[in-house]
């Protein structure tokens, strides 16, 4: 399972592997599983992305980080993982800008 995999809730279609290493917050619990979990396990995933770059960085800056390449993923992941939050989010108020257009 790929990080954007996480990220998008789509864990279950498999990949080449976890990039972080860590622990699946929680497994997807089917079709049935509502968009508000899914975007909720999603933010979550974003966030522990984000505070782990944050603290690769102030390793890096003490200089305790023995290798600087960790750092460089965590930061690319957190960067990747906001992006992809933010193209979902402006899809999801394009479309509920659309549907009020609709009910007009």
């Amino acid at each position: 399972m790929s990080g954007l995999d996480k990220i998008t809730g789509l864990g279950n279609l498999g990949g080449p592997g976890d990039l972080t290493g860590a622990e699946k917050a929680t497994e997807a619990q089917g079709p049935n599983e509502s968009f508000a979990s899914l975007l909720s396990r999603g933010l979550e995933s974003v966030q522990a992305s984000q505070a782990k770059a944050s603290d690769l960085a102030i390793e890096a800056a003490q200089g305790t980080l023995q290798d600087p390449a960790q750092y460089t993923m965590a930061a690319n992941e957190a960067q990747l993982g906001l992006q992809l939050t933010l193209a979902v989010r402006n899809k999801a108020v394009e479309a509920f800008q659309e549907i009020m257009r609709m009910q007009a």
